[in-house]
């Protein structure tokens, strides 16, 4: 049998359409499940395919180095599959972990499969189902070397927006890593999306069909971005039962798979503020309480039976603080990958990150067109907030924002993400927060110390005695 240029082992759908994008650009393809009959189902219907069921069969059937991309659940299944994996393959050989894996699981095992003297990439991967049919955005790390072996193929495959939205993002962990962002982003964008959502249904007052034109007209807009475009599509979709809209008919309790999660852990680790993603993750454990929800509102009653509907100007301000909301998420991802990149000397390519988000992936938005521009300008640009076109617009947008938040606090509607975002913008502006304050406190109990403002040095005193 005539050895196969790739293979891909996981064939979940985003494992099988990968390995048909691959296929459609000319490569041979071998595929491997654990479980056979995916397999068998997957080359009965694509016969261009070749199916293996043996693992070892199928590392042999690669040619040389080889390349195998593992497309399993994140986790121990991965550990587990590498360790098999290992058995069968040589010095030079290449593993591509194609999955939504913990960046510093990634580094950990870039440092043992290489003791096995084969290379191991991290390899970010976005744009759903149809991104991995069609051409997802590709945030790869490792080594260059093993990424040369491989980059004609991955670039091959990902979407083209101004080139390929392929990049090697940096070593080790670093594809993971701004997936694990770019992930953070999505879950905030969506918060904010449901959050303006809500606020049309219930303060606007307005029915399914006036919110999915106002989307409408936003996403044709400056505000043009993937997510806005599927949430027109979903406002359309109607029930088949009762031809009733769809979305009120789905229950209010969301999930999460991590990802936004470890956003937040990391952020706290690096010490920069990611408020609005931490309250988009919030936000989904908070619908998960439904029972308690359902019992907590009949004790603790809402104001919002005092809401009157609201009129353009409304609808005109919420898109205010919608965009600018929007920007802000963007800043702290950013932000975040800044601190990271320093701290685990990834040296990330920031500009270059702007222009493969625009293709493919799920937070793909015209507003990368402007983030873009600001990190060619100045690398080291540490928040995009402060750079002067950025400046500009959420000066423009914030009076409108900041009555969206005024009037939703006041009838007692969440906003998390909303709110969050602003209360950043106001808190990275200010030059003396109450943070004094905070340290005055703690030195009291636990005599941490603290620096003062008219003389260098650290300092304690005795809060007891005066």
């Amino acid at each position: 049998m005539e050895e196969k240029d790739f293979g891909l082992l996981g064939l979940g759908v985003m494992g099988q359409n990968l390995a048909l994008n691959f296929q459609r650009h000319g490569y041979s393809v071998a595929v491997f499940n654990r479980t056979a009959e995916k397999t068998r189902k997957l080359v009965s219907n694509y016969p261009q395919l070749s199916g293996f069921y043996n693992l070892q069969e199928f590392v042999n059937a690669l040619n040389r180095p080889r390349r195998i991309m593992l497309m399993v659940t994140a986790g121990s299944a991965v550990d587990a599959t590498i360790a098999e994996l290992e058995k069968y393959m040589a010095e030079g050989d290449i593993l591509l972990d194609g999955g939504n894996s913990f960046f510093q699981d990634t580094e950990r095992r870039c440092r043992e499969v290489s003791a096995h003297r084969l290379h191991y990439l991290g390899v970010g991967v976005s744009g759903g189902e149809e991104g991995a049919l069609n051409g997802p955005c590709i945030m790869v790390g490792g080594s260059r070397e093993a990424y040369d072996h491989v980059s004609k193929m991955l670039n091959d495959v990902a979407a083209k927006v101004d080139g390929s939205c392929c990049q090697l993002m940096g070593p080790r962990g670093a594809g993971h890593y701004v997936k694990m962002v770019h992930n953070g982003i999505e879950y905030a964008v969506i918060e904010i999306l449901a959050e303006a959502y809500d606020l049309l249904s219930r303060v606007a007052q307005l029915n399914i069909n006036q919110i999915h034109d106002i989307f409408a007209t936003w996403n044709n807009s400056e505000m043009n971005c993937f997510l806005l475009e599927i949430a027109v599509k979903v406002l359309e979709q109607r029930d088949r039962g009762t031809n009733s809209p769809l979305v009120p008919l789905i229950l209010d309790s969301a999930k999460q798979k991590g990802t936004g999660k470890w956003v937040s852990q990391n952020s706290m680790d690096l010490g920069i503020p990611t408020p609005t993603i931490d309250a988009a993750v919030s936000a989904r454990n908070l619908s998960g309480l439904k029972k308690e929800r359902v019992a907590a509102a009949t004790v603790l009653k809402s104001p919002i039976t005092r809401t009157t509907k609201q009129g353009f100007d409304f609808v005109e301000n919420l898109r205010a603080a919608v965009q600018g909301s929007i920007i802000i998420s963007y800043a702290q991802g950013f932000h975040l990958m800044r601190a990271a990149s320093v701290e685990y000397q990834y040296d990330l390519p920031f500009s270059e990150i702007a222009r493969i988000w625009k293709g493919g992936c799920i937070i793909r938005s015209k507003l990368l067109d402007s983030i873009k521009e600001p990190f060619e300008n100045d690398p080291k640009l540490p928040n995009l907030i402060i750079d002067p076109k950025f400046s500009q617009i959420l000066k423009q947008l914030e009076s409108a924002w900041r009555t969206v938040t005024v009037t939703s606090h006041e009838l007692g509607l969440p906003i998390p993400a909303i709110d969050a975002s602003l209360d950043y913008l106001d808190g990275y502006r200010t030059e003396r927060l109450p943070a004094n304050f905070v340290q005055a406190l703690r030195d009291y109990f636990g005599a941490h110390g603290y620096e003062r403002v008219d003389k260098a040095g650290q300092f304690h005193t005795d809060w007891t005695t005066g």
